[in-house]
C-alpha cells in the first residue's frame, strides 16, 4: 500500500466533527497565543540571551537574586498548600449545605478577582499593621505580620484563595450525593468516605487550583509590596527586584532574573500537570 492510498483510507474512515470551522479556529488560536503569550516570552529569553548563560548564571546565583527567588517561590507554595486545603473546605460548605447568608459568603470568595490589588495591599496592611485591628491583638503574642515575610503569606493566600473554590465547587457540584450514601451504607465511616470515596475523583480540581493560586502567586505585585516591607535578604520578592533593577536603568539583570522566574515556573506547573495527569489516570476522572 502506497502512502497516498494509506492517507486517503485513513482519512475516509475520519468521522466528520460535529463542529465544522477546526481549521479556522485552530488558526486563530495559534495566531492569538503567538502574539499575547509565546512572541512576548520568546522576546523577554532573546533579551537575556545577550548575555549568556554564564551572565544569567551569575546575576541568578548573586545573593539578592537567590535570597528574592526563594522568598517568592517557597511563600508562594505555602500559601497555594493552604489554599488547597482550606479552598477545598470552603468549596464543601457551599456545595453540600444551606444555610442564611450562603449566597452573601459565595459573592465575597470573588473579591480578591475584582479588588484592585494595590487596594487590597492598603487593606491588609492597615489591618496586621502593628497598630491595626489584627495586628494590635497579636502584638502581646510577640506575632509581627506586617513587613515581614508572614505579611506576604497573608497576602498571597488573600488572592489565592479563589482559584482553588471556583476550581473544586463545579466539580463537587457534579459529584454523585449516592456515592456518598453508599459509602455510608456499606458501613464506612465519614473519614473513610471523605478520603477513599469523595477526594480521589476531586484531586485533579484540587491540583489545578493548587497550580493556579500558585502561578498567580508568584508573580503577584501589588498586594504584597504594601505589607512585605520589602527588605533585601529578608522580605523581598522576585517581581519587585526586577522592578527595582529597571528603575536603576539595568534592563538585562532584569530580564535576567525575569527568565529565571519564567523557567522555574515552568517546571513547577510542569511537575504539577503531570501530577494532576497522574492522578486523572489513577481515578478515573477525566
Amino acid at each position: 500500500m502506497t502512502a497516498a492510498s494509506l492517507s486517503a483510507s485513513v482519512f475516509s474512515f475520519r468521522k466528520p466533527s460535529a463542529l465544522p470551522g477546526f481549521g479556522l479556529t485552530l488558526g486563530f488560536t495559534l495566531v492569538y497565543l503567538s502574539l499575547i503569550v509565546l512572541i512576548p516570552l520568546a522576546v523577554l529569553v532573546w533579551r537575556a540571551s545577550g548575555l549568556g548563560l554564564d551572565g544569567i548564571w551569575r546575576i541568578g546565583t548573586s545573593p539578592r537574586v537567590l535570597a528574592a527567588l526563594e522568598t517568592s517561590f517557597f511563600i508562594s507554595f505555602a500559601a497555594a498548600a493552604l489554599n488547597a486545603v482550606f479552598g477545598f473546605i470552603l468549596a464543601w460548605v457551599l456545595t453540600r449545605y444551606w444555610f442564611p447568608g450562603r449566597g452573601l459568603i459565595d459573592a465575597m470568595v470573588d473579591l480578591p478577582f475584582a479588588l484592585p490589588t494595590a487596594v487590597a495591599g492598603i487593606a491588609l496592611t492597615a489591618l496586621y499593621a502593628p497598630n491595626g485591628w489584627i495586628g494590635a491583638l497579636v502584638a502581646p503574642l510577640g506575632v509581627k505580620v506586617a513587613y515581614t515575610p508572614l505579611g506576604i503569606f497573608v497576602a498571597l493566600v488573600f488572592i489565592g484563595l479563589p482559584f482553588v473554590v471556583r476550581t473544586v465547587q463545579p466539580v463537587l457540584a457534579d459529584l454523585d450525593r449516592e456515592i456518598e450514601e453508599a459509602s455510608a451504607t456499606l458501613g464506612a465511616s465519614r473519614r473513610q468516605t471523605v478520603l477513599r470515596v469523595v477526594l480521589p475523583p476531586l484531586l485533579p480540581s484540587v491540583l489545578t487550583g493548587f497550580a493556579l493560586a500558585f502561578a498567580r502567586a508568584v508573580g503577584e505585585y501589588g498586594s504584597v509590596i504594601f505589607i512585605a516591607g520589602n527588605m533585601p535578604f529578608r522580605s523581598e520578592i522576585a517581581p519587585l527586584l526586577i522592578v527595582v533593577q529597571l528603575e536603576e536603568f539595568k534592563y538585562a539583570e532584569a530580564t535576567a532574573i525575569a527568565t529565571i522566574m519564567l523557567a522555574i515556573s515552568f517546571l513547577a506547573l510542569l511537575a504539577i500537570n503531570l501530577l494532576q495527569a497522574y492522578s486523572r489516570r489513577r481515578f478515573g476522572h477525566a
